[in-house]
């Protein structure tokens, strides 16, 4: 008996968890499933990569209107940003300009305002050297001419100062006697008949007028002559 082979039953092997079928049958079953995936899985590849003609024509047709959509976006954002450049540098330059006109104009309203003091002072001078002129100096008793000839060079003195101010600012002063009348820089008082001069000639200042750089701070009083011959047009050049 001891000589005899050992035989188990199959129901012994199957509760311990073992298999009585031999290994290569087995490998063989695990194995078959997988072949049976990967033949599926070649089956699906060739199916989606096998397209169609007009499949292809309409993607190339979708890349090419994705495409040019994308190049539309592109040129939409670059004229957005060129217009967004000009726009900044409109800006850059109107605030340079406003702020160099603000620098420059700043003493418009101050420097008006002593117009009046300069006009005074002018009439002022005017009418002491006219008066200066007039005295006998020879039949002086109380001393006045010293005294007058003093007050002379103090107003002279004075109105040259404040002329000489008002230029280091901008501010000049210009008389408009026997030129034509200009209306942006020259305001008519009355009107004065002479045949002798062109009709519209200043013939007559009340108030001179003043710049203030490029700009009419005050315009000039004037009176205009009329009767008189009318100024020619000037000739246009190239024989017009």
């Amino acid at each position: 008996m001891l000589n005899q082979p050992l035989r188990y039953s199959s129901n012994i092997f199957q509760r311990f968890g073992f298999s009585s079928s031999t290994p290569q049958q087995n490998d063989k079953e695990v194995h078959e499933p997988k072949d049976q995936e990967s033949t599926a899985h070649e089956s699906n590849g060739t199916e989606d990569l096998d397209l169609s003609k007009e499949d292809l024509v309409k993607l190339v047709f979708e890349k090419d209107e994705l495409l040019t959509s994308k190049d539309e976006e592109i040129k939409d954002m670059k004229d957005k940003v060129l217009r967004s450049y000009a726009e900044m540098e409109n800006v850059i330059a109107r605030t340079k300009r406003e702020s160099e006109n603000s620098k420059k104009y700043a003493v418009q309203n101050f420097s008006k305002s002593l117009l009046d003091v300069a006009d005074n002072l002018a009439r002022a001078s005017s009418v002491v050297k006219e008066s200066f002129s007039k005295l006998d100096t020879s039949e002086d008793s109380s001393g006045a001419v010293p005294l007058l000839k003093t007050l002379l060079e103090g107003v002279d003195m004075t109105d040259k100062q404040l002329g000489e101010v008002f230029k280091k600012f901008g501010v000049e002063r210009f008389d408009p006697l026997n030129e034509k009348f200009n209306p942006d820089k020259h305001f008519a008082l009355f009107q004065i008949p002479d045949p002798s001069k062109p009709s519209g000639t200043v013939a007559s200042v009340v108030k001179v007028g003043y710049m203030l750089h490029d700009r009419v701070l005050r315009p000039a009083e004037v009176g205009v002559t009329e009767g008189g011959p009318s100024e020619e047009p000037e000739e246009k050049s190239g024989g017009e």
